[in-house]
């Protein structure tokens, strides 16, 4: 769990911080209200949960910027790069100013890599191959990497660039000649060039932010002057402020039945797809799981349709759509959709048949802070039953289940969790699912261990062309078929019922959307309608 960091004089500091902004001459017109799961966590080499990407995708800018409207990258702090494999160099814009007022300069890139690095924090197992990089000159940064590593562009969208000259004048208290690297101070202040300011932070509560007058790119007029983006809210709370026109936009956790009942009120329905996916664990290591029959038959048993019902919303719009494999469909390497899984009992009870474990019972775990979960575990039990395995349910909190999976005997049978590409490719969503190194986290609690499987996504880690890579996550994709180490339940999407006094093309126009989760919430591309 994050650290709280909420004191009495906190508080106070972010109440001040606030009024004095509201109090301002250049009080803002418009003020979009936000809610997210606690906690927020601010410092950009710590950002792993959805809350935290959305703060850092606003607050801070990176070298390339996801591509709307289709997948991969287009230039953003970066304006061109050139590679050889193993060492990509890049060369700045030279018009962003950070929102201290000091200017971008490569050295701004290479501490920001060296922090997260020496952290050990976040996401930074993405720059884990990356043995470091160097100022050509003020404007041209050169990354190198040990070994040729394809996804390397697309990490770049989680390393976002710090103001090193803002950080090096609030280090706190630590050894060693960085102290600790900025790590109090990046914990409830600002130091991006992002189009929006922190205003104040509290990770339990609230983050309010501000447009940034000086954005490189601009900040429409259209788009909100301030964001309060809540966390923790209760979903009757949720659905009441909306009602009452005093929110605007839900988390993407409400239930389904309480989305639909705010569509029924007037609320529009917005929605993000295309990087997640609702994945039921098997566990591969213990019986009855380390029988690859004992998994088809459940595989086979489970109920996908009543799966998808269980999350519409409307006659349109669900929180899930059919799964065709381990990658959602549409993301590079993934099944066609015509390959979606459907209940087959009578392979069900076939496979069930060959199976060498007999009479035994399964235990289904759910996570303890996601509802939702446990109504799958009643209908995995429900679909079990009918091919006669015996099952018993467990509501697990997170912190005891991510404890718990680092070891396999004390992992569950069946485990549930929803997954993101946390940088839209896909060796960010499976590689530390099913890579046999990466087994014994809370994304991968199935132990796989196979060889074939660890060939193709190395090979998709190091092969050039996409058409090479989209070639190796295909098959790895069959293979993970053939091997069933989890139930794909279904392609998540997440739904958010908003008010009709905000517009957002990123989570309404296709077109316009973006693969990476988290980056449709840019404030700058929303606009408030009154």
């Amino acid at each position: 769990m994050k650290p709280l960091m909420k004191s009495l004089a906190a508080a106070l500091l972010a109440g001040t911080a606030l009024t004095a902004h509201l109090a301002s001459p250049a009080l803002a017109e418009t003020v979009l209200r936000v809610d997210e799961v606690a906690v927020g966590e601010l410092d950009p080499a710590k950002a792993t949960d959805y809350a935290d990407s959305v703060l850092m995708f606003n607050v801070y800018d990176t070298l390339v910027l996801a591509a709307q409207g289709s997948g991969g990258v287009v230039p953003h702090l970066a304006e061109s790069w050139e590679t050889d494999g193993t060492t990509y160099t890049f060369e700045l814009r030279g018009d962003v100013k950070f929102q201290s007022g000091n200017p971008l300069t490569a050295e701004d890139v290479v501490f920001s890599l060296d922090r997260m690095k020496a952290l050990g924090q976040g996401l930074s197992y993405l720059f884990a191959g990356v043995k470091g990089a160097e100022a050509v000159d003020g404007s041209t940064v050169r990354f190198t990497l040990s070994a040729p590593y394809s996804p390397f562009l697309s990490a770049l969208l989680r390393l976002p660039i710090v103001d090193k000259k803002l950080v090096m004048a609030n280090l706190g208290e630590g050894d060693g000649e960085m102290k600790d690297w900025g790590q109090a101070f990046l914990s409830t202040n600002g130091a991006g060039t992002g189009a929006y300011k922190v205003v104040s932070h509290n990770p339990q509560q609230e983050t309010v932010l501000a447009k940034n007058p000086d954005y490189f790119l601009g900040v429409p007029a259209k788009a909100p002057d301030v964001v309060r983006y809540r966390y923790g809210l209760e979903a009757a709370t949720v659905r009441t402020l909306i009602a009452q026109g005093e929110h605007d936009i839900s988390s993407q956790w409400l239930p389904p039945e309480v989305l639909k009942s705010l569509a029924a009120e007037g609320a529009q329905l917005l929605t993000e797809s295309g990087g997640a996916g609702f994945y039921i664990k098997m566990n591969t290591a213990k019986p009855p799981f380390d029988d690859l029959n004992c998994r088809l038959a459940v595989a086979n048993a489970f109920d996908y349709d009543a799966a998808i019902k269980m999350v519409a919303i409307t006659d349109t719009v669900s929180q899930g759509s059919p799964a065709s494999g381990p990658l959602p469909v549409g993301m590079l390497g993934s099944l066609p959709a015509s390959e979606a899984y459907k209940r087959d009992l009578d392979a069900a009870r076939k496979y069930l048949s060959e199976c060498r474990y007999k009479d035994f019972t399964v235990e289904l775990s759910w996570i303890g802070e996601v509802p939702l979960e446990e109504r799958f575990a009643l209908l995995m039990q429900a679909n079990f039953a009918e091919i006669g395995i015996k099952s018993e349910v467990k509501k697990v909190p997170w912190a005891l289940f991510t404890e718990m999976v680092t070891k396999p005997e004390n992992t569950p049978n069946i485990s549930q969790v929803f997954v993101n590409a946390v940088t839209g490719d896909p060796d960010t969503l499976i590689y530390g699912m099913y890579h046999s190194s990466a087994a014994g986290t809370w994304q991968s609690p199935e132990y796989l261990k196979d060889s074939k499987v660890d060939e193709l996504l190395d090979k998709g880690r190091t092969v050039t062309s996409q058409e090479e890579r989209a070639a190796a996550y295909t098959e790895v994709s069959k293979r993970l078929r053939e091997l069933q180490p989890s139930i794909y339940a279904y392609d998540q999407t997440g739904v958010f019922a908003a008010s009709k006094r905000v517009s957002v093309p990123a989570l309404s126009d296709p077109s316009k959307g973006f693969s990476l989760n988290g980056m449709g919430f840019s404030f700058r591309l929303m606009e408030m309608n009154e």
